[in-house]
């Protein structure tokens, strides 16, 4: 599987060609990866907390550099030196955050106008004719005068997406999109995501957990691992029909298998002194 895809990089939007990370205390986040995000597919990324997923994204929006290899963007690579072309490719992405990183001194409608007027110089009515039809599209236009604090947290999920889709962006970049949401929000958004990108032309990049979402609006899936390798790569039906392992496990949620629940640690009883207490 991974090879079918490597084999189509005349279609790439994002190349993520052999990249490894970590940060100041050393431990490898991403390690030696290499992947290519299709023009105008859904592709999302799955895998257990810890695993590099958000960190892939920050290096392909140039928030952080890689420590080997390149990100390539549309056939430029990413240069976090080069503050104006991070600017220019910023442009053109539009990313949803994970915990939504709306600003809260504002209302709702100016969220969402901040990158039409950060980034444009389109007339304030303009701007307003855009907010409300992005707001209208998850549901809320009614909710454009009200401040953050009047808002649910399922609410400001929706919020973050009208304002991570203000530009029309040629990449978004979702984290965690269907977190916070009641299981009707999270069908809409849903179905949001696969629409944007079929009548946009969009590439579209899903970080999340939820399986079931994910494998029914996504043409592509790569399943990642703890020490940001990639354990596997495919269309959904592929994935949810492997007989390996580590993939069975968490397509299905299974409790018992390689990925492990505890985060690396010593010996418990070396942390409580029980070796010592028994001396």
């Amino acid at each position: 599987m991974a090879a079918r895809a490597l084999s189509a990089a005349a279609t790439a939007f994002i190349e993520i060609d052999r990249v490894s990370f970590a940060y100041d205390s050393g431990r490898p986040i991403l390690s030696d990866i290499s992947l290519r995000f299709m023009r105008g597919k859904v592709t999302a990324l799955l895998g257990s907390s810890g695993c590099g997923k958000t960190t892939l994204l920050r290096l392909i929006g140039g928030v952080n550099a890689a420590t080997s290899g390149r990100v390539v963007f549309d056939g430029q690579v990413v240069d976090v030196r080069d503050k104006a072309g991070l600017y220019r490719l910023r442009r053109r992405l539009g990313m949803l955050f994970q915990f939504g990183a709306l600003f809260t001194d504002l209302t709702v409608f100016d969220n969402v106008a901040f990158p039409l007027r950060e980034h444009t110089d389109l007339p304030e009515a303009l701007i307003r004719d855009i907010v409300l039809m992005k707001l209208n599209a998850v549901g809320l236009r009614g909710a454009a005068p009200l401040r953050i604090s009047e808002v649910s947290g399922g609410m400001s999920r929706r919020i973050a997406l009208a304002r991570a889709i203000a530009l029309d962006p040629e990449l978004i970049m979702y984290d965690e999109p269907f977190a916070g949401l009641d299981l009707i929000s999270m069908g809409v958004a849903a179905k949001l995501i696969r629409t944007l990108n079929d009548v946009t032309g969009a590439t579209s990049i899903v970080v999340s957990h939820d399986v079931p979402e994910c494998m029914a609006i996504s043409d592509w899936v790569v399943l990642m691992a703890p020490g940001g390798r990639i354990v596997a790569q495919g269309t959904p039906a592929e994935l949810m029909d492997s007989t390996d392992a580590e993939v069975r496990q968490f397509v299905r949620g299974e409790p018992d298998g390689p990925v492990k629940f505890h985060y690396p640690a010593p010996e418990i009883a070396a942390d409580f002194g029980v070796a010592e207490a028994g001396r």
